[in-house]
């Protein structure tokens, strides 16, 4: 008995109970070289906006439902599967790459269940939602088959869809297709969703008989089409069929999940004063009333309050910022903590591990690692604070260099009290301890400890020499001539 051929239907009704899918196995193909980025890295791992493409695949596929995640590599598959090994996928390989329905076969599907999504590994402005849409309606429907498509401006390299009277009828691929079929904008966008048992039967079917005599998916539609089985395009969103190929394309990928960004955070009452030349990766969150200037790259989880400033120049990588915060132009911070009222910079450093209380100010040129300063302490320029310990109060003079690398290449800290007053151009030689409200001389090098309430002082007796020349300058002087 014939199986009815359904058409396009962009509709999205909600799942009366979700739990009665069958399983979903994802199977992600990702084994290509991809010669065209010119990288020695697998296309895949080339990071779009901050994170490897494979990773925000990956991701939306498990966003999507899926109980089982397939992934089949095969160029650099050592990098690859360091790079997923967290994900809870299993990778096949695909020792020759003769076509994607070669991929798929190497997935081995002859032990999967269920229902099968199918997609490639390098689409990464996928996002979660579309797949769950997409599985939505195929459960819906009740279908055998359904392609994804989108209709595009730029056509490209990807296969169209051809019709006749509107109902499916092939996916023909760019180098087979015929100059009337390249004027066609409806493209496949690699994304299939099908019935396990129906990938079974028709998978063996396809032949190589094309220009590249290699194993195309897309003649699954036609099979399925032959066999009578229920098939349906679901219309996707033109992103969904964004692959990247080239660097030019990875560019354009990156720049679009800024831009997505940028405008979610300002619907969110962030100020961004040139959206088109600031940074932020979509895993970053920011306050409401805060304002950021261009040319700023905020990534990673980067945490920032509200009402807080970043300046021009500003990179800023897996931090938490407070609120009412100020960051100077130029400023580098990573991994670091800084606590509501502060002000940082410009042109500091906040190296990873490094804590700032309320109301502490990094000024210029100070650099922070492994330390942590208390509330209201300052720091005002050209310091080196490591390994420390600070508490409140405290004032850092110009120069300062916490000396936390000894000769025995260890590292040892320095714990300074509440309320303590360091002179400029004082070294601290660790492991040390300064009490409270003890005061640090300018230009001392201090190696003992250092009691509270104490003043500590090394310099040298200051000589005068009166009427003083140096050598040099007397023979310069010396206009008697020499013997012959």
């Amino acid at each position: 008995m014939k199986k009815d051929i359904h058409k396009d239907n962009d509709s999205v009704q909600k799942m009366d109970n979700p739990k009665e899918s069958p399983k979903l196995t994802a199977l992600v193909l990702a084994a290509g070289q991809g010669t065209r980025m010119k990288s020695p890295l697998p296309k895949v791992l080339h990071p779009v906006a901050g994170r490897p493409m494979i990773d925000r695949v990956l991701r939306a596929v498990k966003q999507a439902g899926a109980g089982e995640i397939r992934l089949v590599v095969g160029h650099g598959q050592a990098l690859v599967r360091a790079v997923v090994g967290s994900l809870g996928v299993i990778c096949f390989e695909q020792k020759e790459q003769q076509g994607t329905a070669h991929a798929v076969r190497a997935g081995q599907i002859e032990t999967i269940e269920g229902n099968v999504l199918i997609l490639n590994g390098d689409h990464p402005l996928l996002e979660g939602r579309d797949l769950q849409e997409f599985v939505k309606i195929f459960h819906d429907e009740k279908l055998d088959l359904a392609l994804v498509t989108a209709t595009v401006k730029n056509p490209g390299e990807l296969g169209r869809v051809v019709r006749h009277r509107g109902d499916l009828k092939a996916i023909v691929e760019v180098k087979d297709a015929s100059a009337d079929t390249l004027k066609i904008h409806e493209v496949n966008t690699g994304i299939y969703l099908i019935k396990a048992e129906v990938l079974k039967e028709l998978l063996p079917k396809i032949k190589n008989h094309n220009l590249k005599k290699e194993y195309y998916l897309t003649d699954l539609l036609s099979l399925a089409l032959e066999e009578g089985y229920k098939v349906q395009a679901l219309t996707g969103k033109p992103h969904v069929a964004v692959g990247v190929n080239t660097q030019a394309e990875l560019a354009r990928a990156t720049r679009f999940i800024f831009a997505k960004k940028i405008k979610e955070l300002m619907d969110e009452g962030v100020m961004v004063l040139d959206p088109k030349c600031t940074y932020v990766e979509d895993s970053v969150t920011v306050g409401a009333g805060s304002v950021i200037y261009p040319q700023s790259f905020l990534r990673g989880n980067t945490k920032i309050g509200s009402y807080s400033v970043i300046e021009p120049h500003v990179f800023i990588s897996e931090c938490t910022i407070g609120d009412s915060v100020q960051i100077r132009a130029g400023s580098y911070l990573e991994k670091s903590k800084v606590h509501n009222k502060c002000v940082v910079g410009p042109y500091a450093r906040l190296r990873p591990e490094s804590e700032i209380s309320e109301e502490v100010q990094i000024g210029n040129f100070v650099e922070l690692k492994n330390a942590k300063l208390g509330k209201k302490s300052k720091a005002a320029h050209l310091a080196y604070i490591g390994d420390a310990e600070v508490g409140e109060d405290c004032n850092i003079g110009c120069g300062t260099i916490f000396v936390n690398y000894l000769p025995n290449k260890e590292k040892h800290r320095t714990k300074v009290g509440n309320r303590v007053f360091v002179g400029s151009d004082v070294q601290m030689i660790a492991p040390l301890e300064i009490g409270d409200d003890a005061v640090l001389g300018a230009g001392s090098v201090i190696t003992k400890d250092v009691p509270a309430r104490a003043l500590a002082v090394t310099r040298a007796k200051q000589v005068i020499k009166e009427d003083y020349r140096p050598r040099e300058t007397e023979e310069a002087t010396d206009t008697s001539e020499s013997p012959k």
